[in-house]
């Protein structure tokens, strides 16, 4: 069970600025009934551009009602110009804190404040031109670009909390992946193909089964040459090494990074780890 804090509690209980703007010159629609989750609201902006009214419908759970509710109140009083510069993290802030798995109700009102901005200026959303990536609940691959970089996401599993792409039948994993790798890599990781499904590791279950790895199969062979690797942190699919003796000053050391540690470890731990060198 979710633990909320007694101010996500408050604004579910006891909501503020339900409802619709009468005669709105800013409408935002976001989500779908049909993937359990949707937001409109709506904004009245005078003409020195300061948001004097906001009010929201939302059909979701508590996180998507007490996000809502909080974004209103954020919001007015303020310009466009200042609306327009909150995050997801903003309003998970201004809440005291959101349950992981449910901080897509964040970027779900950051996303209806942009889209009712939008609709004020006349403009399109850049994120509407995006490749869809998840049909089950339309997200496309510019909206989980733009979470992987903001929020410093390190696994499908957090896409998914974010952006709840992945969390229906699952068939967009494969390109969640990545779209992760080659964002966090910069386009440096050529993106992995993969059939069927990978199986699902806890974080504590992937560090036992890497140091195994690396203690059974990998430090040998480097120390043969003289050569050696230490753990230093694993952050989702992302593996932090440490090269030590004759390693360090090797001029091959990033092929021996990717071409036999990070194969290695992808072999026989997890096919989707990327293996980079701490800095």
């Amino acid at each position: 069970m979710w633990e909320y804090t007694d101010k996500v509690q408050q604004h579910f209980l006891h909501p503020h600025n339900v409802g619709e703007v009468e005669k709105p010159n800013g409408t935002g629609e976001v989500g779908s009934l049909a993937c359990g989750d949707a937001l409109k609201l709506t904004l009245k902006i005078d003409k020195d551009e300061r948001i004097v009214d906001a009010k929201f419908k939302t059909f979701g759970c508590a996180s998507a009602i007490a996000s809502s509710s909080a974004l209103t109140m954020m919001v007015t009083g303020m310009t466009v110009s200042e609306a327009e510069k909150i995050t997801n993290e903003d309003i998970a802030d201004y809440l005291g804190g959101l349950p992981k798995e449910k901080m897509h109700c964040s970027v779900m009102g950051r996303e209806a404040l942009e889209a009712a901005i939008a609709d004020y200026r006349g403009v399109m959303l850049p994120m509407a031109e995006g490749e869809v990536v998840c049909e089950c609940f339309g997200v496309t691959d510019l909206e989980v670009i733009r979470a992987i970089r903001e929020s410093n996401l390190r696994s499908v599993e957090e896409i998914t909390n974010f952006t709840k792409a992945g969390g229906g039948c699952g068939k967009c994993e494969d390109r969640l992946r990545e779209i992760l790798h080659a964002t966090v890599s910069e386009g440096t990781v050529t993106p992995v193909q993969i059939v069927g499904h990978p199986k699902r590791m806890t974080t504590l279950q992937k560090i036992k089964k890497i140091e195994e790895v690396l203690e059974r199969e990998i430090k040998p062979v480097l120390r043969k040459d003289g050569g050696d690797i230490e753990l230093v942190d694993v952050d989702g699919d992302f593996v932090m090494v440490s090269l030590r003796g004759a390693c360090t000053s090797c001029a091959k050391s990033q092929t021996t990074l990717k071409e036999y540690v990070e194969k290695k470890l992808r072999e026989l731990v997890l096919e989707t780890l990327i293996v980079e060198e701490a800095k």
